[in-house]
């Protein structure tokens, strides 16, 4: 019995530094992680408002390297998407891990049709895959050439201006091409040209987790919520009830519907969140359910696990 103790005592202090050792790797994927924000989206303004509120440093804490990419406010999926590809260039890594938002995830598919050998994985996080209802419905209400649709492009190129000087970027803004390329026929139209890698054209669900791109695979993910009165203290969650009237019954993360978000291997779209509540915003305010900022970190586990 006295021999036995201090073996007991050695076991559970291996235990106990191998358990904070792992921790410390938690997140510590292969290749580094690049945020990528939506629609009307930014890096952070100021050095003080981040997009991803937390969340980078969530990821850095256990080990992850980590960038936040800054594109085009309001633009085209195909321009965000070059810019993010000149982006990661830049960065002078072999590849990436891509983790994108809203608009992220069509612009983030771009950045890996055009440089896939860069791209280890691209991560949808409520993404507009298959378009946004609430953008069939503006596009609808702002008749192409009208005053009213060249007023409200002026006044979001004007935001994507300030967002510039804000943040530091002189990305180019083009709020009509922005509304157009996240209607349904508009992201329908990008799906075809890149061959719907990745999205299932005919189904309510994913694809296999490889997609191989020009002789390239890159690893695909998913996932999202379906909540939209989250937080009661949260001031966008009534703006997000209103923008889900346009899906019905249809569930939704208060822009965009559940189907529309699915991506490769889906690993979830049960989550108490909606689509705000997906960055971690508005401050943290959130669900009491689902925490967003552990989905990120759990993910970045899954991706280190797979080798990324």
């Amino acid at each position: 019995m006295r021999i036995a103790m201090p073996f007991r005592l050695m076991a559970a202090a291996l235990m106990l530094v191998f358990s904070m050792v792992s921790h410390a790797s938690y997140t510590q994927t292969r290749h580094p992680i690049v945020l990528v924000h939506g629609v009307t989206g930014f890096n952070t303004i100021g050095g003080l408002v981040n997009y991803f509120h937390t969340i980078p440093w969530n990821l850095e804490r256990s080990g992850a390297k980590v960038y936040t990419a800054s594109v085009s406010f309001v633009n085209s999926s195909e321009q965000r998407g070059q810019q993010l590809a000149n982006y990661v260039n830049s960065l002078g890594h072999s590849k990436v891990n891509l983790m994108a938002h809203s608009q992220g995830a069509p612009t983030s598919r771009v950045t890996a049709s055009l440089i896939p050998h860069r791209i280890a994985s691209v991560t949808s996080i409520n993404g507009v895959n298959k378009g946004s209802k609430v953008a069939d419905v503006i596009r609808g209400i702002l008749p192409p050439g009208s005053y009213v649709e060249g007023g409200v492009d002026a006044i979001a190129n004007a935001l994507g201006g300030l967002i510039n000087a804000l943040s530091g970027s002189n990305n180019p803004q083009d709020g009509v091409a922005a509304l157009e390329t996240l209607t349904t026929p508009g992201t329908t139209s990008l799906n075809n040209a890149l061959g719907w890698k990745g999205i299932n054209r005919n189904a309510c669900a994913g694809t296999d987790e490889d997609v191989w791109i020009n002789g390239n695979r890159v690893k695909f993910f998913s996932w999202t919520g379906r909540g939209i009165w989250t937080n009661v203290f949260d001031i966008t969650d009534p703006f997000l009830g209103v923008t889900s009237l346009a899906f019905g019954s249809e569930p939704s993360d208060g822009l965009v519907g559940v189907c529309s978000t699915m991506m490769g291997n889906v690993i979830g779209t049960h989550y108490d969140m909606n689509h705000v509540d997906a960055i971690n915003h508005l401050l943290g305010a959130r669900s009491l359910w689902t925490n967003p900022v552990s989905l990120y970190r759990s993910h970045a586990n899954r991706l280190k696990n797979r080798g990324l």
